[in-house]
């Protein structure tokens, strides 16, 4: 009997498990029912009968969502929807040692993606201060071997993040610290822009948020011309 014809009188089973289908009923519920954090969710027992499966399906489900960070247990109010960690899971996995080359070499062209976008968040919240302590560090810039380039780099490009003001663009920049390291380190000489790090700090004290966006743009240049 051919094959085609097996496909007919059998029907293919479905590839998601019983719990699968509830983890996505759970999600559909929260979104349809617009929970917020912090706002209380059903009984496992009614949860579990409203879905007709056991309780047992139903907690590892639930287990799912904890993992996500989407639901937690309080103590005297039993399950609530949380505020997720969205960066967790990505912090745990985000090591050069585990990742293929194509997705360090994706996740450094995020970077600097990320870095060309800084200007608007400079320009409404750096402040004086900053900018000294970003004078501070080019002032390390002399030449030293590679490992104490890399460490200037990044303490550089780190505190622009810082005083972007977004916390999870400084989280996100301090999880991507060791994917940049690893990157730069497979250079086989120093990628020098025409703009240098002192230029993006005289830019920051007299320049427009333009004149920034078109140094920052000419800094990273070597990096996005290697791409090619």
């Amino acid at each position: 009997m051919a094959t085609n014809d097996l496909s007919k009188d059998l029907a293919p089973i479905a590839s998601n498990t019983i719990v699968d289908v509830v983890e996505v009923r759970l999600r559909e519920f929260l979104k349809k029912k617009s929970f917020r954090p912090g706002d209380a969710l059903p009984k496992e027992l009614e949860l579990a009968e409203a879905l007709d499966v056991s309780r047992n399906v139903l907690r590892e489900a639930l287990s799912r969502l904890r993992m996500l960070g989407m639901v937690e247990t309080k103590k005297k109010r039993g399950m609530i929807l949380s505020r997720p960690d969205i960066l967790g899971t990505f912090e745990r996995v985000l090591d050069p040692l585990i990742i293929d080359k194509e997705t360090l070499q994706d996740i450094f062209e995020l970077r600097l993606v990320l870095e060309m976008g800084l200007a608007d968040l400079l320009y409404i919240r750096k402040t004086d201060k900053d900018i000294d302590e970003l004078e501070n560090i080019a002032k390390k810039e002399v030449n030293h071997d590679n490992s104490f380039r890399i460490k200037n780099e990044i303490a550089f490009h780190g505190k622009l993040y810082e005083m972007s003001g977004n916390a999870t663009l400084k989280r996100f920049q301090i999880m991507l610290l060791p994917i940049f390291d690893y990157v730069l380190t497979l250079e086989k000489k120093p990628t020098r822009g025409k703009v240098t790090h002192k230029d993006l700090i005289e830019l920051l004290r007299t320049g427009s948020k333009d004149d920034f966006k078109k140094g920052m743009e000419a800094h990273l240049k070597p990096h996005f011309d290697r791409l090619k």
